[in-house]
């Protein structure tokens, strides 16, 4: 049962958490609201919408801007960020475009030829196409003692050399460093690169970059970080947006020790920093062939684990589950396969517990249907399937007609909730709308259009189930250049229309975090 001791008392906003806005279209996000033709002024006092209506009264010291017929939404989520991975994106040696083992040491050798001295930290490559294994020792042939680390684009391996697989207290061998192993690593990561990337300072320009794109807030599940970091951070200027943050297994015993639910205020905050969900990473991936399927891999035949496996035992998943729940937590089951929706969903079932699978990137429709009546959200990343529709095609076959299947959620009554997963891909709610509405990053036809979503229900989507701005709702708004849902002539051109959308404002609890007018 969920634990019934009340919340601790909520520290104050900080200033400024209000301005009245004259002048701004509102865009509907319910189905079926209708909103009114002409534009309508918005007052936000003390972090909350007041009114909404023609020619507000402006009340003394509340500042007025105008919106001269903009489009006024609430703000974007991102309900699955690395958040500290992604400000070290801008630092890595990018391998997004790398097609074979010999194309990334050919870039590693040429980072090291420009910066002998500086460790090579890489991302992006998508080994899963590749057609052989990566090994150690082609890398210590180019590096010596300089350390190199690449990050697969789908964060579960990481490619190491010798130097720094004994720098991170591995074990030496001669292939890449996979799942479990390699996120329990991943922390220690630091000792070979320092923390410059993950500064305050670094995380402020992350922040304000998130916020120029209408972003409100983040649900960060950043590999063991913890929550005491975000509330070390939130007052050397990390407090832009509202931030929830998850924890993993390994610190769930710290986070019942503090008496931490998930939405509590976390220590040092205010109500915009709060306890996320406890993350299970229950299977892979679909690049490494670890995601846990029903049926087996089309190469199977190369394969230790034919239909991948599970990353715990289904005694494991129930006990953390149970646990989280019983102290109040929300849990985020991180699912790929459809063998580990299916396990997730009957642990969710049995022990009651609430929250979301992450990803539930292949899924049976009677696994879909189970998802709705248990009330489990589908937290997912549209943009993932830009990059891994081939892959999928080729190793999944005919099961791909039930990959990224929002569709079939939305129909049959699933929650939907839209994410990036960044740094697998970039922290754009824009990017992640327009993959859902048209399923391609290029020239083809949409692949499986079957399943894509209208630019409403995207938007719905990426607006943490707030309404059309109204009296009572967050002060959490983004005013935008154009109509994010203006009618389109074809899915291609309303996701362009989408990608290109430009936020001119967006306010987090009524305080001014970005302004481009």
């Amino acid at each position: 049962m969920w634990n019934a001791t009340p919340p601790p008392p909520q520290p104050s906003l900080p200033s400024e958490t209000g301005f009245l806005l004259r002048g701004a279209r509102l865009v509907p996000v319910g189905a079926g609201d209708v909103v009114p033709d002409a534009p309508v002024d918005v007052r936000v006092v003390g972090g909350v919408v007041e009114e909404v209506g023609p020619e507000l009264e402006r009340r003394p010291g509340l500042p007025e801007l105008h919106a001269e017929g903009r489009w006024l939404v609430p703000g974007l989520w991102d309900q699955h960020v690395h958040f500290g991975q992604w400000t070290l994106a801008s630092q890595r040696l990018d391998l997004a475009g790398v097609r074979s083992p010999e194309e990334a040491v050919a870039l590693v050798a040429a980072r090291i030829a420009e910066q002998p001295d500086a460790p090579v930290v890489g991302w992006g490559h998508r080994a899963g196409g590749w057609e052989r294994d990566m090994t150690v020792s082609e890398l210590d042939a180019v590096s010596g003692e300089v350390p190199v680390v690449l990050i697969s684009g789908d964060g579960h391996h990481g490619w190491l050399n010798t130097t720094a697989l004994m720098h991170l207290a591995l074990p030496v061998r001669d292939s890449v460093v996979r799942e479990t192993e390699w996120f329990a690593a991943y922390p220690r990561l630091a000792s070979i690169v320092g923390g410059d990337g993950t500064s305050p300072e670094a995380y402020r320009r992350a922040l304000d970059a998130a916020a120029a794109l209408g972003v409100v807030g983040i649900t960060d599940f950043e590999f063991g970080a913890g929550w005491q970091e975000w509330t070390g951070r939130w007052h050397d200027g990390c407090d832009r947006l509202r931030v929830r943050v998850a924890e993993y297994a390994a610190g769930l015993d710290a986070v019942l020790d503090a008496g931490l639910r998930t939405g509590d205020v976390l220590p040092g905050g205010d109500e915009r920093l709060t306890m996320g969900p406890l993350k299970i990473i229950s299977d892979g991936s679909l690049n490494t062939r670890t995601a846990w399927c029903c049926e087996p891999y089309a190469d199977a035949h190369r394969l230790e684990h034919p239909r991948g496996l599970p990353n715990l035992s289904g005694g494991e998943l129930r006990d953390l589950l149970a646990r989280a729940h019983a102290h109040g937590l929300a849990v985020a089951t991180h699912a790929i396969g459809d063998a580990a929706t299916r396990e997730a969903l009957a642990a969710y079932a049995e022990t009651g517990a609430r929250g979301s699978v992450e990803h539930a990137q292949m899924v049976g429709r009677d696994d879909v249907r189970r998802m709705a009546e248990l009330g489990i959200t589908a937290s997912v990343q549209p943009a993932h399937l830009l990059d891994d529709r081939d892959l999928t095609d080729k190793i999944w076959g005919e099961r791909s007609e039930r990959c990224f299947a929002f569709r079939w959620m939305l129909d049959d009554g699933v929650r939907l909730a839209l994410g990036s997963d960044a740094p697998v891909s970039p922290l754009d709610p824009w990017l992640a709308m327009a993959a859902a509405v048209h399923r391609s990053a290029d020239e083809r036809e949409a692949w499986h259009p079957e399943q894509a979503l209208t630019p409403a229900e995207a938007l719905r989507a990426s607006v943490d189930g707030q309404p059309t701005v109204q009296a009572g709702s967050r002060g959490d708004l983004a005013l935008l250049d154009r109509d994010p849902l203006a009618p389109a002539d074809s899915a291609a051109d309303a996701a362009a229309h989408l990608r290109g959308t430009r936020v001119a404002a967006t306010w987090v609890a009524g305080r001014l975090v970005h302004e481009a007018f």
